[in-house]
């Protein structure tokens, strides 16, 4: 056995999912195969199948792992508080793995990491006295801005700063025809001005999102929320 042979971890499922981790980091979900993951883990693809029934359980793996990094709603905390962490740790976890977005609500075999977290969303929801309708409503809204925003922010070419400046300056270059007065305006008051963070309106949104589920759980609309018609 080599020095290099003697080196290399040995094979656990575990590995074989840190493993899928890094090459969807580094070259996206489209790129995982068996194939890329046995020559990442330096062994043969037959080897993989001892670990993994196959590419649907390394899915499967990264959706628990991707919801074993985000913060759930803590118990003890209020219950906007505890959204609110949630979601600022959804929103750091999935700019680092933006390849899961269309993956987390999509796997057949929810493991214990996904159903945790969605007990402790809808746990916390339901502390803030929303009905149960409006808790639907209100954690399908919060995931979809959530999962939105970060998807869009690992996809702009800059945060923030001096990049973000120069990204403006040329398109507000681009429409001194006077053609779009609001962009212009939008950029060179708001978007240029020093300290301009696009990720500052995550905690705008955020904010008036969770206001306005509080405010609605006290309206009398959603005391006795309407019956829900089934086609048939």
């Amino acid at each position: 056995m080599s020095d290099q042979e003697g080196r290399r971890p040995k094979l656990s499922r575990q590995r074989v999912i840190e493993a899928a981790l890094e090459l969807a980091d580094r070259d996206g979900i489209e790129a995982l195969t068996i194939r890329a993951l046995a020559d990442r883990l330096g062994t043969r693809p037959m080897s993989i199948y001892h670990y993994v029934d196959g590419k649907d359980a390394v899915l499967d793996g990264l959706v628990e792992h991707v919801f074993a990094e985000m913060e759930a709603p803590a118990a003890d905390l209020d219950w906007r508080e505890a959204i609110r962490r949630r979601c600022h740790s959804a929103r750091a976890v999935l700019v680092r793995h933006p390849w899961s977005v269309p993956l987390l609500e999509s796997r057949r075999s929810p493991g214990p990491e996904l159903l945790r977290h969605h007990e402790a969303m809808l746990a916390a929801l339901a502390r803030g006295g929303l009905p149960l309708p409006l808790m639907a409503h209100a954690y399908a809204v919060l995931d979809s801005f959530v999962y939105g925003f970060a998807i869009e922010e690992a996809s702009l070419p800059a945060q923030g700063g001096e990049g973000m400046a120069e990204v403006a300056q040329e398109i507000a270059a681009a429409f001194q025809s006077g053609e779009y007065p609001h962009l212009v305006r939008l950029t060179s008051e708001h978007v240029m001005r020093p300290g301009y963070s696009f990720g500052a309106s995550f905690e705008v949104g955020l904010e008036m999102l969770l206001a306005g589920f509080a405010a609605a759980a006290s309206s009398p609309e959603w005391a006795n929320p309407p019956e829900v018609a089934v086609p048939g």
